[in-house]
């Protein structure tokens, strides 16, 4: 998966791509996430920050933005991606705005102490919270091995 993928959001107004395999995909099933998408989960695909770029339009900051930066299309206010605090050089990509989107797995999945019972991913590796800081290198390496790629 070393090609140019690209992305955009529900009215194509901004467009996106990334040139890298994403490091790690996942599902996060916090009660912000559920509530931003209308759904039981986000679904994300993060990325180095040098791997993405915005191709068309300019997408605007929106969200709850005391924690990370969720940025939106202006026009249909889809949530395309965000930046993490503290985490800058990362982006996490929404992964149903991918035109490829039917390819995406979770490997991860965070909060699910905050899910609904009935929303399970079969991700490999399950957290009722957030993984601890040092177990990040790990299962960035697993994924990594998973897809054939070397962290």
């Amino acid at each position: 998966m070393t090609q140019t993928r690209t992305g955009q959001c529900r009215c194509g107004e901004v467009q996106f791509e990334v040139d890298a395999p994403p490091i790690l995909t996942a599902a996060c099933h916090c009660t912000g996430c559920q509530r931003m998408t209308s759904s039981g989960y986000s679904l994300t695909e993060i990325y180095s920050g040098d791997a993405f770029k915005t191709t068309l339009g300019e997408p605007v900051l929106g969200g709850l933005q005391q924690s990370t930066n969720h940025f939106f299309c202006p026009s249909c206010k889809s949530w395309l991606f965000t930046h993490p605090e503290g985490q800058e050089s990362l982006v996490n990509v929404r992964a149903t705005m991918m035109e490829d989107a039917n390819l995406f797995v979770p490997f991860v999945e965070f909060f699910t102490n905050e899910g609904f019972a009935w929303a399970k991913t079969g991700a490999a590796h399950s957290f009722e919270t957030t993984p601890p800081d040092e177990q990040w290198p790990e299962l960035i390496a697993d994924y990594m091995k998973s897809i054939g790629k070397d962290s």
